[in-house]
């Protein structure tokens, strides 16, 4: 049986989602690589899992003015 992806992913399970480490998809976000994440409550960052994967799929385009290439 196959886990779940989560609707929305914390910055440590976005960067496992991406099969990155942490401190590099924090850096990759930063730099306007990845898209930000949304504070959902005070304090607490998460990312849509469904764009993380838009650019992979080769849609990004109504992310663009938000991600370097």
């Amino acid at each position: 049986m196959s886990s779940a992806t989560p609707l929305m992913a914390s910055e440590t399970t976005a960067a496992r989602l991406l099969d990155l480490k942490t401190p590099h998809f924090l850096k990759l976000v930063d730099d306007g690589h990845l898209p930000p994440g949304h504070e959902i409550a005070p304090g607490v960052v998460r990312w849509d899992t469904e764009t993380l994967k838009r650019p992979l799929k080769g849609k990004g385009a109504e992310m663009w003015d938000r991600i370097q290439w």
